[in-house]
């Protein structure tokens, strides 16, 4: 069966699946969208990417630009995806079988599940971080293992706990976190804004295109790109008579609103201290804290605590759903249960051992960032192409319609990626040595001493190519399909 039983109303614990959402249960509006998306990027970590983007050695308007069209562009792609969702009423990974087949979906599904588990751990570990820092701000003993083991815990069981209650809970939660997490949010820039020195600010010079192009590219993969695994999964209770144009413009408003505001206030505020922009590099949200007066840092804390925790449950509840997807037959609460397992273990293993997170993170990210641009750049096509709704049950048929096994998308996401990687450099090779084998291609432009080096064009070219070819190469079967 492709259907869930149908109920009356929702219950306490979701107990929906990878199964397409019945009918009755499709009630969704396109503006609940919102609140997903803007709770889980209200947060004050959207600042600290002001001195991510400055660090690539760009100008304050340059990183402006940058940070503006990368956000809204990348969660515009999510909003595509989304479409997707109120098609076929099912989460991203098993519509992903349309175009991949249902078992060549799993090669994907992979590379989905490793980064919303990687993104859920490290904002848990943010999490905590923040809140060791803030408590010694306060004059208690941040570095008290006792502290850091009590955070780990709370932090936790919130987001495994939202995610094992699914859906519902989770719609409700976030609408309530928006409010709590967007006014405190502006309270921090509003009482941030003396440590503001626009002189500072733009004395810093221009860069060159390739610094451009990288912090262009960082700034997707941070924000929108590292959601759009998942971003059909919230849109799956929408009514398929929905306007595709009204999800999109919803995903993509609700995701890129907050954090195009709160990245460029972050670029005032690191372009006008180099030790904040250094200090955000080791714990980003504590370092944001310290300029703070104290008697807001007990709101701050729990606001970015809350807001990390949001941004984790979406990425659990989905990961959840996506090892649904690759055949584990387990109920899904269980499923973001195991999840839950695997981000307290990163937690802890990064809290109390890692001597360094942040930069190993942020290559990992770029690493699977290329498949996944490879991916997205193919469901994208595969969305736009079709003009009718899935076939349900074909989804988890292998000898339906999608089949077992679609090569031509295989073989497109896979040379894709191995050309986006060759393409890509590490940028952190002195904390990710293990991931320096990257960039076999740049001598088509010029070498890695190349003002392209550092640009990581991989995923740009893994996104576009992967569009292309399956625009073209898959029209007609598609076609076929839709006729069967």
């Amino acid at each position: 069966m492709s259907t869930a039983p149908e109920t009356a109303a929702p219950a306490l614990i979701e107990r929906a699946g990878i199964e397409i959402i019945p009918e009755s249960d499709r009630t969704a509006k396109p503006r609940d969208l919102f609140w997903p998306w803007f709770a889980a990027n209200v947060s004050v970590f959207g600042l600290s990417y002001g001195s991510f983007v400055l660090g690539f050695g760009i100008s304050f308007w340059q990183a402006t630009l940058v940070s503006v069209i990368g956000i809204v562009v990348s969660f515009f792609l999510c909003g595509l995806i989304a479409i997707a969702g109120k098609r076929g009423s099912a989460p991203t990974m098993v519509l992903s079988r349309a175009a991949f087949g249902v078992h060549g979906q799993k090669v994907p599904g992979i590379v989905s599940w490793l980064t919303s588990i990687g993104w859920e751990t490290f904002l848990a570990i943010m999490a905590v971080l923040a809140t060791a820092t803030v408590i010694t701000q306060l004059g208690g003993d941040g570095d008290s293992i006792a502290l850091k083991i009590t955070a780990t815990i709370i932090v936790a069981a919130l987001i495994v706990a939202a995610s094992v209650l699914g859906y519902h809970t989770i719609m409700k939660m976030q609408s309530v976190l928006t409010w709590i997490t967007g006014a405190v949010t502006i309270l921090y820039v509003i009482l941030a804004i003396p440590h503001v020195d626009l002189a500072a600010v733009m004395a810093h010079p221009d860069g060159n295109i390739g610094k451009v192009i990288g912090a262009l590219v960082m700034v997707m993969t941070g924000f929108g790109l590292g959601w759009i695994n998942i971003a059909a999964d919230w849109s799956r209770y929408q009514k398929r008579t929905a306007s595709d144009g009204a999800i999109v413009f919803w995903n993509t408003f609700g995701g890129a609103i907050a954090p195009v505001i709160l990245v460029v206030f972050g670029l005032l505020l690191a372009g006008s201290d180099d030790k904040l922009m250094e200090a955000v590099g080791n714990d980003p949200i504590g370092a944001l804290a310290a300029i703070l007066p104290i008697w807001v840092l007990v709101p701050f804390l729990l606001t970015a605590v809350l807001a990390l925790v949001s941004g984790a449950v979406l990425g659990i509840y989905s990961s959840g759903l996506t090892l649904l997807s690759l055949g584990i037959r387990i109920p899904r609460p269980s499923a973001a249960a195991i999840d839950g397992l695997i981000l307290t273990a990163g937690t802890i293993w990064v809290v109390f051992f890692a001597e360094d997170f942040l930069g190993p993170f942020q290559s990992f990210l770029i690493t699977l960032g290329v498949p996944l641009a490879a991916w997205a750049g193919i469901l994208i096509a595969d969305i736009l192409r079709r003009k009718k709704v899935y076939d349900d049950d074909a989804l988890f048929d292998a000898n339906g319609r999608y089949g077992a096994w679609d090569w031509t998308s295989i073989l497109t996401m896979v040379v894709t990626s191995v050309i986006g990687w060759g393409l890509v450099v590490n940028l952190f090779a002195e904390d990710a040595a293990w991931n320096n084998w990257q960039g076999y291609l740049l001598f088509l432009f010029g070498g890695e001493d190349s003002v392209w080096a550092g640009a990581n064009l991989g995923v740009f070219f893994a996104l576009v190519l992967s569009f292309l070819v399956t625009w073209f190469a898959r029209a007609g079967k598609i076609r076929r399909q839709e006729q069967a």
